[in-house]
């Protein structure tokens, strides 16, 4: 059962991320398109997050990235498929204590801007990304062996974050 671990902000996450973009961009080459830090790690003034590194790949076609699934288990990713988001493929490292995510998505898809408009949004608003902060870990105080409730009880903040990090992306200079 996965337990709802929550850490202080470190930057061994960039180091993390790093080292893994590395090995990521290695496996996809040919697919490779663009690849990015996202997620709460990816976000220092958010002062708390799971230790869970979230990777966003960008690739020329989602289809071929399932001919690499043999490749992603040797560095011990998981493939997971769509994993209910249509046009995703999705591989997690670490089985019940999980270290990575990693979201692949084709390049044009609409979830890659709405991925990196909310990351940018927290960057930019350092106060809401520390409210959001503060919110996991009072969840995971609450919810430590019920991992779904951490994630219901966070859902409809992430939802409302979500649209305003894309009215602020639309007013913005900010373009991927």
């Amino acid at each position: 059962m996965r337990k709802t671990k929550i850490d202080s902000w470190t930057a061994e996450w960039e180091k993390s991320y790093s080292q893994e973009e590395g090995k990521l961009k290695e496996v996809f080459k040919d697919e490779l398109v663009d690849i990015f830090h996202i997620g709460s790690t990816s976000v220092p003034a958010i002062g708390f997050a799971k230790p869970i590194i979230d990777i966003l790949i960008v690739v020329r076609s989602i289809e071929n990235v399932d001919l690499y699934n043999s490749e992603m288990l040797k560095l011990a990713y998981e493939p997971k498929g769509e994993n209910g988001i249509a046009g995703r493929r999705y591989f997690t490292k670490g089985k019940d204590n999980r270290t990575h995510h990693v979201h692949i998505f084709q390049v044009g898809s609409e979830y890659i801007k709405v991925h990196l408009d909310f990351k940018e949004f927290l960057v930019k608003n350092p106060i809401e990304a520390k409210k959001y902060g503060e919110l996991k870990i009072n969840l995971a105080k609450q919810f430590p062996d019920e991992h779904h409730k951490y994630q219901e009880g966070k859902q409809q903040f992430v939802n409302n974050l979500a649209k305003r990090a894309k009215e602020w992306a639309s007013r913005s200079k900010f373009t991927y």
